[in-house]
Parts: structure tokens; sequence; C-alpha cells
């Protein structure tokens, strides 16, 4: 699944490219050579196996590449797709909805309009998420500014 680069290469010079994160983080090994086992990326990432695995059965790494041995071996767009995974993750998106975008990736192009979608609902969350926390921090802040101040006159 190449999900940071999605755009043909016939595509015009003008059509943005499908890029998840900017910049991504540079890879432990050049395209080509990139064939890391499970616990490789484990280190990587910080994701457990279990998770890799478990992200692979319910369809969020679909793809993953299987060496004659039938072991997993995760290519430097593996990285990349789990990297934007672990953002949409702390976006509190639900595991369905990462699914069902990983699901319209792998349909094409055809599916752009119904990504932002989900994509932009999500940014809503977020937004709303923020200014909760943002509310949250200044009743903090108003809290140690009163006990700083009492703990100063007593």
């Amino acid at each position: 699944m190449t999900v940071m680069q999605t755009t043909p290469a016939d595509t015009a010079p003008t059509a943005p490219a499908d890029i998840c994160s900017a910049p991504p983080r540079p890879h432990p090994r050049p395209d080509g050579q990139d064939r890391y086992t499970i616990s490789e990326v484990v280190a990587y990432t910080g994701l457990s196996a279990h998770t890799l695995r478990w992200y692979e059965r319910i369809g969020l790494m679909p793809d993953v590449d299987r060496s004659h041995t039938g072991q997993r071996r995760y290519r430097n767009r593996d990285l990349d797709w789990l990297d934007f995974v672990t953002k949409l993750r702390l976006t509190g998106m639900p595991v369905a909805d990462m699914v069902r975008y990983a699901e319209l990736v792998q349909e094409g192009e055809s599916t752009y309009r119904e990504r932002h979608a989900l994509l932009e609902s999500t940014r809503r969350d977020v937004l709303k998420r923020i200014a909760e926390l943002r509310d949250t921090l200044a009743v903090l802040d108003r809290k140690i500014s009163f006990y700083a101040m009492e703990g100063t006159t007593r």
C-alpha cells in the first residue's frame, strides 16, 4: 500500500501529492533494501508485535509482504503508513474509521472525496478536543497560580 505518494506517474506536475506528514522521518534503509522484520519495525515504531499483527488481521495493514518462509517483511512504505496510522490514533479516530480509510486507499483515486470527508470529520473532532484541552489548561493555570500565591502568604 503506497500511501505517501499516490499520484500516478502520468499526473501533471501541478497535481499535489498525497503526503501524510511532512517531512516523513528518514527510513533506516533506502528503497530497494527495505526488508524489515517485525522486531525491527517494533524497534523503529514503538508499536508492539501484537499490535502490528492485529493491524494486519483487521485490514489496517492489508499488503504486508511475506518471505518464502512466511515471515513478515515490511517496507519503507509500510513504515510511512504506520506513522500515519499512529497519528490517526492520536487524533482519537475510531479504529473502524481507520480501517475504512485503509479500504478507501486500496480502492484508489475514486475515493478521494470520501477520504477527504473522513479526515475533515476527524479534524473537526480534534479541534473540539483542542478547545476543551485549552479550557482545561486555563483552569489548571488558575489553580496553580492560586496555590503559588497562597504558598507565599502562609
